[in-house]
């Protein structure tokens, strides 16, 4: 069965698509919201909703992996708060797993809305599975065996999700499925679009070269806060 795994600090104005889109799916024995510490309603929406909400240190990662420790499941599935799946990601995910030369994998990747920030977003998607440049907006999922048997996620503020990623390919076949998971473009819309997504990338490649991911993320800010939309 699969757990669900859900970082999330300050994201009542998102989570609740995305309770309600994992809600019911075939093979999802439970949800879990790993909180950093929440001072809007994150949580009560969270509980309503049926899902654990475990208390843990803010931070990406550390919260991801505290939700792992949680969960129960045979399956670990990890699902950003502003990430939507489909009516069939969860058998998705159990079929590509019943493949035993499968390490785990990943969906297709589209920004809602109809801005532009979104637009351009959705038109360089394409490029990401050539790059093979992927990251936890897709949602990632693996067998827990093999969560725990690669040391899991570290506790970086950010590109936790390259670095699992990066040894799950090392030790086995990553799957990137055609299915697309719809993920929030609000950070670009806040922002600049140009802006944004150059000190991504000014990111990625010092991220590269070597510099460790906490340094990096003191130039990565949080695009949601208590009390903002």
């Amino acid at each position: 069965m699969i757990s669900v795994v859900i970082p999330a600090l300050n994201e009542e104005a998102a989570i609740s698509p995305t309770l309600e889109a994992l809600q019911d799916l075939p093979g999802v024995a439970e949800i879990i919201v790993a909180d950093g510490g929440s001072l809007d309603r994150t949580t009560e929406i969270a509980r309503s909703a049926g899902a654990r909400v475990v208390k843990c240190e803010r931070g990406r990662g550390p919260q991801l992996h505290a939700g792992a420790l949680a969960a129960e499941g045979e399956v670990l599935w990890f699902v950003h708060a502003d990430t939507r799946v489909g009516p069939r990601a969860s058998e998705r995910v159990l079929e590509t797993l019943a493949n035993p030369g499968v390490v785990g994998g990943t969906f297709t990747l589209s920004f809602d809305g109809d801005a532009r920030s979104s637009r351009v977003m959705n038109a360089v998607q394409p490029l990401a599975g050539p790059l093979r440049l992927y990251y936890g907006d897709s949602t990632i999922f693996l067998r827990r065996e093999t969560y725990f048997a690669l040391g899991g996620f570290r506790p970086y503020p950010l590109f936790e999700d390259v670095d699992l990623i990066a040894k799950m390919r090392k030790s086995g076949r990553f799957a990137r499925l055609p299915e697309k998971v719809v993920t929030s473009c609000r950070r670009f819309q806040e922002k600049s679009l140009l802006r944004t997504f150059t000190r991504w990338s000014v990111l990625q490649s010092l991220y590269w070269m070597g510099v460790a991911p906490k340094t990096l993320g003191r130039y990565y800010a949080p695009v949601r806060r208590a009390g903002t939309p």
